[in-house]
């Protein structure tokens, strides 16, 4: 099965194009809907497709986390994603996506993998408001098939943050705030679990924010905040001071956000940050090819703090000395 996933190198060529590859898997049938529905994650995030091994039962984990197996000597968490997102069907799950992002190795039981399909990230559609509405806000994104299948992505960032149990207080903690309204930072993120969490680290810092759901969202706001800045006669990096990215969005990606805000000279002197679970080095290289002025991986606050606060100390500066 891992046949699937050859060619590692010449998917690392598609970032940056926005354009994507996903593996394709089934859950089973639907109890509620009778159907047997399409669920898609990207290449990036899958280390490896295998038959499911033994796994051991561990206490204290909740229903849809059936325990633990042993891959090459680590113990890696097994998540029966069917139960997890209410569908119950009757067929068996034994086949195991091994999944590695936001630094964590977990295994998501399917009922059988499709195959690799590769697309524009423009052609990832959000997903209608009944859709997310009928899946608990798990899919974020949204595509059709050539043969009229819809094809889902579900927000695993969600499904690791959810299943882990992990208690996310103490990250918040140590969070120096600057208490500076006067400053505004554009994030995007297509996971309503790191936006939260971006949300969280923003106002501990005190700094005014403006979200948005994709690439393609966040360039639209960025469009309106750049003809005010010119109405009022003023840069942009006076209104905004900071562009805060996810990698993978629907519509329009991180890279080709960056490259967009990089490539067009309103934009001068903004300073972009990319927030990805996709934190592997050659995904940090791509990054900084595109522009971005740093690279940090999701769900750790106090980095990200550290980084925005760090960042935005050297604009001021940098401002305040280009005024005098």
């Amino acid at each position: 099965m891992s046949e699937l996933l050859k060619n590692i190198d010449a998917r690392t060529r598609l970032a940056g194009t926005n354009k994507l590859e996903i593996l394709l898997f089934s859950l089973g049938v639907d109890h509620r809907t009778g159907r047997r529905e399409t669920f898609g994650i990207n290449v990036f995030k899958v280390r490896e497709v295998m038959r499911t091994p033994q796994i051991t039962a561990a206490p204290d984990m909740q229903s849809s986390v059936k325990g633990m197996v042993s891959l090459r000597g680590a113990l890696v968490p097994v998540v029966d994603l069917a139960e997890y997102v209410g569908m119950n069907p009757e067929t068996p799950r034994d086949i195991m996506i091994v999944t590695e992002y936001n630094a964590h190795t977990q295994g998501f039981l399917v009922e059988a993998v499709d195959t690799i399909l590769r697309l524009d990230w423009a052609q990832m559609r959000v997903p209608p408001e009944m859709l997310t509405s009928n899946m608990g806000g798990l899919v974020t994104a949204v595509t059709e098939l050539p043969d009229a299948r819809l094809v889902m992505m579900l927000d695993v960032e969600r499904v690791l943050a959810e299943t882990a149990k992990r208690d996310d207080e103490h990250l918040f903690n140590n969070i120096v705030p600057l208490n500076r309204d006067d400053v505004v930072v554009v994030f995007a993120d297509d996971s309503s679990v790191a936006r939260g969490q971006i949300e969280r680290t923003l106002n501990a810092l005190g700094v005014r924010y403006v979200a948005a759901i994709n690439g393609r969202a966040a360039w639209d706001e960025l469009q309106k905040i750049a003809a005010n800045a010119e109405a009022q006669g003023r840069p942009v990096k006076d209104l905004v001071h900071l562009v805060l990215t996810d990698v993978e969005m629907p519509e329009m990606d991180g890279y080709i956000l960056t490259k967009h805000i990089k490539s067009d000279p309103r934009f001068a002197g903004v300073p972009v940050v990319m927030h990805s679970s996709l934190s592997s080095m050659s995904n940090q290289q791509l990054g900084h090819s595109v522009g971005v002025d740093q690279y940090v991986s999701k769900f750790e606050p106090e980095r990200l703090a550290e980084v925005v606060t760090r960042i935005l100390l050297k604009h001021q500066s940098t401002s305040v000395a280009t005024a005098e």
